[in-house]
């Protein structure tokens, strides 16, 4: 009987082992998107008229791939959800005694992890940490630091395991949230670099959990921009790829373009990247088959697309489950507010004077009382035309939830600041025939670029004063500061009240920095006054106030010498807008 039992035991431990030669392969698929913005439903809360990709279009391709992969599907969400359309406005500070409505998207479609991008950042702490909550999958940010605990606000990182895969995700953060956000949006919190960082938790991931892949799930762009003196990058994504060894993947967003190419780390393997854009009309997809021998992993093989969903069925489940909260959306931004008597368009404020940044430098002078006011198209064309104004009327006016600010400013800086936004908007004209403005055909495909060299958001005027803009002088003497609007002197040397948005205020897009010469850490100094509540909000109340408005372009700038400007103006418009 002994003897029995012994060599029981012994055929159940043989048949445990693997098999000399065994061979298998799993395939897995990873989807991601990022830089949703609000986008989704297949209509465009603001323009009323249908849209193209949104997450009930990317709810098809999932399902059709999970009918394949089924749990082996891993759906990622890489951040700057909670902002963008009217249906975030509204769940985030209109309806806040229910889930918002970002939260309930993610929880229906059933992602797996989810980052925060710096867009949610923006919406307060009230909105991001109620969304955090609501989330039913992890949100992970390995960077984003509580500073009572020293350790990450969030999750640093998720493990799936998958058919016996074990699958590491890490999350981070773009760390430059202090040059766009005022540090009341992210009290309590530091964002550290992204390569320390990685670095520390790929080597933590590799001795803890032992994973067979390691994931990055970056909202940072490809690499670049912006560099604060101590180091951190806005997007670092490349760069944590080639300096960090162990990624084999990393999903990456943030900068509103397409990338699918491998990068050589330092250890000499290859790591894919990949980025969707945004607005959920494309996503990342990544198929990833693993093969091991005699239970020892012995071969990855990965490969990337860029999907569009443009022209994918539309969910209709998903659509009749929010149907009820679709419905209140419309509602909400089809309430009339007041009346424009002329129609005004971003596309005119590239040339000079326009009546829709006029308009809004107006009402930022009436509601601030400052003496000058700087402001840039938001968005590359928008346009509102006469006759009644509505809510999502609002979102074309104003695109982001900045709140109003006024700085102390003196007049050489409020000059600097100009030249540095003219230098990045105006070309500089040798001869008649050139172009007016900085044009870059590579940048058509860019939705804050649309041919233009640089992002338009940057493209600050100024009124209140009178000034002209001399195309032919070289960056950083164009602009020439005539007199204050209202026919005093202009003086270098005075100190100014000057009004503007609070990206621009907290030193978004450097024109504070470089242009104006105000150190970083001193600009909160500079501040004298914050409005609680967002920019839009105020100009709605404006509007509603007035009743009927007529928007027009002022006249206290212009691109000289105009023989050349004009005629110069009128090829750059056909050229960009096609008029």
């Amino acid at each position: 009987m002994k003897r029995l039992l012994t060599i029981g035991i012994f055929l159940i431990c043989l048949t445990s082992l693997p098999v000399m030669g065994e061979t298998k392969t799993i395939r897995l698929r990873v989807i991601e998107t990022s830089d949703v913005h609000g986008y989704f439903f297949p209509y465009d809360f603001i323009e009323g008229q249908p849209l193209n990709g949104t997450l009930a279009r990317v709810n098809t391709y999932v399902n059709r791939l999970r009918k394949e992969y089924g749990d082996n599907l891993l759906l990622l969400d890489n951040g700057d959800i909670l902002q963008g359309q009217p249906t975030c406005y509204w769940s985030n500070y209109v309806v806040t005694d229910e889930e918002n409505i970002a939260a309930s998207v993610v929880n229906y479609m059933g992602y797996d992890a989810e980052t925060v991008g710096n867009h949610d950042m923006e919406t307060g702490h009230a909105v991001y940490d109620k969304w955090i909550k609501e989330v039913h999958c992890p949100i992970i940010g390995a960077n984003i630091i509580d500073t009572k605990t020293g350790r990450p606000y969030v999750k640093p990182y998720q493990v799936f395991v998958r058919d016996g895969v074990k699958i590491a995700v890490i999350g981070m953060l773009t760390p430059t949230i202090s040059s766009w956000l005022n540090e009341s949006l992210w009290s309590g919190l530091d964002f550290l670099e992204m390569v320390g960082c990685a670095r520390y938790w790929v080597n933590y991931i590799k001795e803890v959990e032992h994973a067979d892949l390691i994931l990055g799930l970056f909202h940072s762009g490809q690499e670049g921009n912006i560099c604060l003196p101590d180091g951190r990058m806005e997007d670092a994504s490349v760069k944590v790829a080639r300096e960090v060894p162990g990624f084999d993947v990393i999903f990456f967003g943030h900068d509103h373009q397409q990338h699918n190419e491998w990068v050589k780390s330092s250890d000499g393997r290859k790591v894919l990247t990949l980025d969707p854009s945004c607005w959920a009309l494309n996503v990342a997809d990544a198929s990833i088959e693993l093969t091991y021998e005699n239970g020892r992993l012995t071969k990855k093989d990965i490969k990337g697309n860029i999907v569009s969903v443009r022209n994918e069925a539309i969910d209709q489940r998903m659509m009749d489950h929010f149907q009820p909260r679709i419905d209140r959306i419309r509602q909400y931004v089809s309430r009339r507010i007041g009346r424009f008597e002329t129609t005004a368009r971003t596309r005119d404020s590239f040339f000079g004077n326009s009546a829709f940044t006029d308009f809004i430098h107006d009402l930022q002078l009436r509601i601030s009382k400052a003496d000058i006011s700087f402001n840039a198209p938001l968005s590359f064309d928008s346009q509102i035309d006469a006759g009644d104004v509505t809510v999502a009327d609002m979102f074309k006016l104003y695109r982001f939830e900045n709140q109003l600010y006024v700085l102390n400013m003196t007049g050489r800086e409020i000059k600097g600041h100009l030249e540095e936004s003219y230098s990045r908007w105006a070309n500089t004209m040798t001869c008649a025939d050139d172009h007016l403005l900085l044009l870059n055909d590579n940048s058509k495909g860019d939705q804050q670029r649309m041919g233009f060299r640089n992002f338009t958001f940057n493209f600050d005027s100024a009124s209140g004063i009178d000034y002209e803009v001399d195309v032919t002088k070289p960056e950083g003497q164009k602009v020439h500061i005539l007199r204050m609007s209202n026919g005093e002197p202009f003086d270098e040397q005075k100190t100014y009240k000057v009004v503007m948005n609070s990206y621009r205020g907290n030193g978004g897009g450097d024109l504070l920095t470089k242009g104006a010469g105000i150190a970083k850490e001193d600009i909160d100094k500079r501040i004298i006054y914050q409005s609680p509540l967002d920019l839009r909000y105020y100009l709605m109340q404006e509007i509603e106030k007035m009743g009927s408005v007529t928007p027009k372009a002022n006249t206290n700038w212009k691109f000289v010498p105009e023989e050349w400007t004009v005629p110069a103006a009128e090829r750059d418009r056909k050229l960009i807008f096609g008029e």
